[in-house]
């Protein structure tokens, strides 16, 4: 949790339709600008409880799936009727535990690898990776 609170800041009114750190406002939602530290801690734990749930079937990796989903969204990992399933993904259903590669894929941002992004992922993976 501490390494997502590093990499998305507090959001602002200016970062809409994020806020705390980087919750995506739903439709419907009733959250202020005026949120507080407990309260954007307490929404990202939420959020990630959610996202652990959804990858549980992974065992092990779960966090580190939920981790990065927090950040790129589930439906680039797990894929949907239009993405397909990632690489990552299916190199962890086959058992492989040497996905570092299309783990570290996820650093791109329109095609192309930025920095930034690239050191979250490195430091998602010595914090969760567990071989």
């Amino acid at each position: 949790m501490r390494c997502i609170k590093f990499y998305e800041g507090f959001h602002q009114k200016q970062h809409y339709p994020y806020i705390g750190y980087g919750h995506r406002l739903l439709s419907g939602e009733r959250l202020t600008w005026g949120l507080t530290e407990k309260q954007a801690v307490s929404l990202l734990r939420s959020d990630l409880r959610k996202l652990c749930a959804l990858f549980r079937t992974y065992g092990k990796d779960s966090l580190l799936l939920a981790t990065l989903s927090y950040n790129v969204g589930p439906y680039k990992v797990l894929g949907n009727k239009s993405i397909p399933e990632s690489r990552l993904i299916k190199k962890i259903k086959s058992g492989s535990r040497n996905f570092h590669k299309e783990y570290l894929d996820f650093s791109r941002y329109k095609g192309k690898i930025v920095a930034s992004i690239s050191r979250r992922r490195w430091t998602e993976l010595k914090l969760l990776f567990q071989s």
